[in-house]
């Protein structure tokens, strides 16, 4: 049974935190899906990954080619990823339900602190998910680096 993971971003950039997730959870062994809402956003995603330090590249491809299921990353903007990965991060607000979570070794929700409705549908995917029944840890980098500020359960 996995667990969500939401990162407040209020010093990081989107794309800077997502690459030091999506190398954390490679280095697991995981494969990984990043799901987005905006097909555009997708795309300037893929082209950061692509122009990335060449020492950290991350091998990826964009959800609708033949070889989807073999992509060690896969940057969608469908519901779900087939087959399922091993660790889900959604960015833009992507809908993450609770059998997802319970389903993945982990689900990674990362969202802008200096947009309200983002931090607004964060708020409202935490409730949903912890009274689903589901772990979920909340971090955030408003001093500069990664603080955990609330757990559920508590330890």
């Amino acid at each position: 049974m996995g667990a969500a993971y939401f990162y407040h971003l209020k010093q990081s950039s989107l794309d800077s935190a997502l690459l030091l997730l999506l190398g954390k959870a490679q280095g697991a062994g995981w494969q990984i899906e990043v799901r987005g809402t905006d097909p555009g956003q997708m795309e300037w995603l893929d082209e950061k990954l692509w122009h990335g330090a060449a020492d950290s590249f991350l091998p990826h491809a964009m959800a609708g080619g033949a070889h989807d299921g073999v992509q060690p990353i896969l940057l969608t903007t469908n519901s779900a990823a087939d087959p399922p990965r091993a660790c889900l991060m959604s960015v833009q607000g992507a809908d993450v339900g609770a059998a997802e979570v319970n389903a993945a070794e982990r689900v990674c929700i990362l969202f802008d602190g200096h947009d309200a409705d983002a931090e607004q549908r964060a708020r409202v995917q935490w409730k949903a998910l912890t009274d689903a029944g589901c772990s979920a840890q909340y971090w955030s980098d408003e001093d500069g680096s990664w603080v955990k500020k609330a757990e559920h359960p508590k330890s």
